[in-house]
C-alpha cells in the first residue's frame, strides 16, 4: 500500500487559513501539477476545502479515477485566528500566540480546535483509508497541518517537533508503509 500526501499549492494568502475556502492561484496549480506529474495510482482523496478539492476533481476526471472528499482531512480549525497573520496576532495577543508556538498541544488557538481533537479526526480518517484502500496506490490532497500530524504519528517524532516538519506548498510526501515517510518537496 502506497500513500502519497500532496499539500495544496499557493493561494496568495498568508496566515491562519484552516477553515477558510481560498482558491488556488496559478502558481498553486503549477506547484501541484509539477509534484504529481508522474503519479499514477488507483484512487484520489481530498479535503473539502476548495484549494484541495478543485485540483482533486480535475485530476480525478483527467485520470478517470474515483474521488472521495473527506472532511476528516481538513486543516486544523484556528478559531478566532482564522484569516489573521502571525504578525497581526503578535500585535493583538503575543502571549497566546507564543504559547501556541511553544506547545500547540496544550495551547490551542482561541475558540479553535485542540490538537487532541485534530489527531482523533485525522487518525480516524487515516485508519479507515488504510482499511478501504489495502493494496492500492492512493493520493491524498490535504493541508500542511494534516501532513505534519501524519508525519509526527508515523515517525513517532517528539510532540515538540510537530510544527517544525517542513511542508511547502505543493509538496508531495510518500508513505510506503506505516512507519516510513519520505518527503519530496516540489
Amino acid at each position: 500500500m502506497i500513500f502519497s500526501l500532496l499539500r495544496h499549492g499557493d493561494t496568495g494568502h498568508s496566515g491562519f487559513r484552516g477553515r477558510l475556502d481560498d482558491p488556488l492561484t496559478a502558481l498553486g496549480w503549477q506547484q501541484m501539477e509539477q509534484s504529481v506529474a508522474l503519479w499514477r495510482g488507483d484512487r484520489i482523496l481530498c479535503s473539502p476545502r476548495e484549494r484541495c478539492q478543485r485540483f482533486a476533481k480535475n485530476m480525478a476526471t483527467r485520470l478517470r479515477l474515483p474521488l472521495t472528499v473527506d472532511e476528516r482531512f481538513s486543516e486544523l480549525d484556528f478559531g478566532l485566528w482564522e484569516g489573521h497573520t502571525a504578525a497581526e496576532l503578535i500585535q493583538k495577543d503575543p502571549q497566546t500566540l507564543a504559547a501556541f508556538w511553544r506547545d500547540p498541544w496544550q495551547h490551542p488557538p482561541p475558540e479553535g480546535e485542540t490538537l487532541e481533537h485534530f489527531c482523533e479526526r485525522v487518525e480516524a480518517g487515516w485508519i479507515e483509508l488504510g482499511q478501504q484502500c489495502a493494496g492500492q496506490t492512493v493520493l491524498l490532497i490535504t493541508h500542511g497541518g494534516v501532513i505534519r500530524l501524519l508525519h509526527h504519528r508515523l515517525n513517532q517524532t517528539r510532540r515538540s517537533d510537530f510544527l517544525t516538519y517542513p511542508v511547502p506548498h505543493g509538496s508531495l510526501h510518500v508513505v510506503n508503509d506505516w512507519t516510513k515517510n519520505e518527503s519530496h518537496p516540489a
